[in-house]
């Protein structure tokens, strides 16, 4: 009697679509659209440089290179539509996702960074030297 292995493809798929979607549901019912300019506009404004800074050398210094590669693949490859035409949830990536520098993507991962810049509006690069 041998085992079936499961496909995990599969089930990353199906975990993915159904916890993305019940998230873009409850930030679109939810999340009231002066709490998220309120959230966006303080990150820009009152959180300081050097605290953006320092969370992206964590980051860097605390996860390999092949989990961020794995982790922008899995998220160009799962995330479902939905979750790109939601308007709350495209302007939250985006708000966090400039500040993500280009060398924090492995050169491995750039082709699908660039899918996701595309997919979630996401801006370039606000560089902490010019506030």
């Amino acid at each position: 009697m041998m085992l079936k292995k499961p496909n995990f493809d599969y089930i990353n798929r199906a975990l993915a679509k159904k916890g993305f979607s019940l998230f873009v549901r409850v930030v679109d019912k939810y999340a009231p659209d002066r709490l998220l300019l309120f959230a966006l506009n303080f990150l820009d404004q009152h959180i300081p440089n050097r605290l953006i800074t320092l969370a992206i050398a964590w980051v860097e210094k605390l996860t390999p290179r092949r989990l961020r590669s794995t982790a922008i693949a899995a998220a160009d490859e799962y995330v479902p539509d939905e979750v790109a035409n939601s308007r709350k949830v495209c302007t939250i990536l985006a708000a966090v996702g400039k500040y993500i520098p280009d060398e924090l993507i492995p050169s491995e991962s750039a082709e699908r960074w660039e899918n996701l810049r595309t997919k979630f509006h996401i801006p370039k690069l606000v560089s902490s030297r010019q506030k």
